[in-house]
């Protein structure tokens, strides 16, 4: 199954995400696709690896996700907004080849019908208007790749305040 859990930031995706693969496996993996930017967000790492115990199998992948065997297997997949984020970087801000490069990666792993696969997204539409028009742009880049997810996904999950709301399946 495909799980998608979106919301706004701190809403409690990750922990609501991470309490369901833990309830679907005793050995899930965690793919953290974060980009190290600078020693901070190194150290923001290295505290949310330190928060998961030896339950966890964590894998970094920044892009090429189909790399990853998910055959029989429970994974978490946080986020994909760091996820787009390093494709938009890569493509030079091109809306639409990021977004037929992740949608690409995203029916790779995909297929894996053996698998539970759970996507953690972030609903950046719903917040503050971004200032400047790239940002305005990864705003689009975002709303599409989550509208692809969603319809993509068996069950979604909105996360509003801490409280999980399924709004599909």
């Amino acid at each position: 199954m495909i799980y998608l859990i979106t919301g706004g930031e701190r809403s409690g995706k990750s922990g609501y995400a991470q309490k369901l693969a833990l309830e679907l496996s005793d050995s899930p993996l965690y793919v953290a696709t974060a980009r190290k930017w600078d020693a901070d967000f190194q150290n923001r790492i290295d505290r949310h690896q330190q928060e998961r115990d030896e339950h966890w199998t964590n894998i970094e992948k920044e892009k090429y996700l189909s790399e990853i065997d998910f055959s029989g297997k429970t994974a978490l997949i946080d986020c994909v907004t760091l996820w787009l984020t390093n494709f938009f970087i890569d493509t030079k801000n091109d809306v639409e080849l990021s977004l037929e490069e992740a949608k690409k990666e995203f029916l790779a792993i995909a297929k894996h019908q053996n698998a539970n696969i759970i996507i953690v997204t972030n609903e950046i539409g719903m917040g503050v208007h971004a200032e400047t028009h790239i940002g305005r742009k990864f705003v689009e880049l975002q709303g599409w790749m989550n509208q692809f997810l969603a319809a993509n996904s068996d069950q979604v999950v909105l996360m509003v305040s801490g409280i999980p709301v399924k709004i599909k399946g």
